[in-house]
């Protein structure tokens, strides 16, 4: 049952927050368009449920190839390779919004832990197989890792996260986990993954 109303939510809830969103989105787009040369959607390569990879879609808030360049995978405060749309899109997490298009189709859901890139942390087949259980589920535009420190997290970190919301799932905890996510999106908290250059790895 459980399943089956958050699909039905999904569905639902992706749909209307598409029609009302789209005049914003559109008006985003043009932005990307024109701050800087390149797409206006950034497509990535995810693994999601059971291992199945999917492309992610958000607005592209950094410069084409950004992730061959400087700290890679990681951004920091201040990161040149992020463009001024890109900084504002960022700090609102509006750059997320494209994903609604991965709910609607079923690649995600609105809460669940976070798809990781093909190649990083691990290859799906070289995850650990107590932390593969975080693939038992639909990865989520938030999960209960985002509510307790989004990007500035360690691996291992998340990894605790998302195996509790795997075994502790529920109608109330997606709630809650959605209430705190608006929390986290207005206090503008996490927006990178480390605060400084410095401290920017690929670990």
């Amino acid at each position: 049952m459980y399943s089956a109303f958050k699909r039905i939510f999904d569905i639902l809830f992706s749909c209307i927050m598409l029609i009302l969103l789209s005049p914003l989105m559109l008006v985003i787009a043009l932005m990307v368009k024109l701050d800087s040369p390149g797409p206006i959607l950034f497509k990535q390569k995810r693994i999601g449920k059971g291992g199945r990879e999917f492309t992610i879609l958000k607005f592209r808030t950094m410069v084409v190839n950004a992730e061959t360049m400087g700290t890679g995978l990681e951004s920091y405060e201040d990161d040149n390779r992020v463009t001024r749309t890109g900084r504002i899109l960022r700090k609102a997490s509006l750059d997320e919004l494209p994903q609604l298009i991965n709910i609607l189709k079923g690649d995600m859901s609105f809460v669940g832990p976070r798809p990781p890139v093909t190649y990083h942390p691990y290859k799906y087949e070289d995850y650990p197989p107590n932390v593969k259980r975080r693939f038992e589920v639909k990865p989520g535009v938030t999960g209960y890792a985002q509510i307790n420190g989004r990007n500035e997290l360690s691996w291992e970190e998340k990894f605790k996260y998302d195996l509790f919301y795997v075994d502790n799932k529920s109608f109330w905890l997606d709630i809650k986990i959605l209430a705190l996510t608006v929390v986290k999106v207005l206090k503008m908290e996490g927006c990178y993954d480390v605060k400084n250059k410095k401290k920017a790895n690929v670990d």
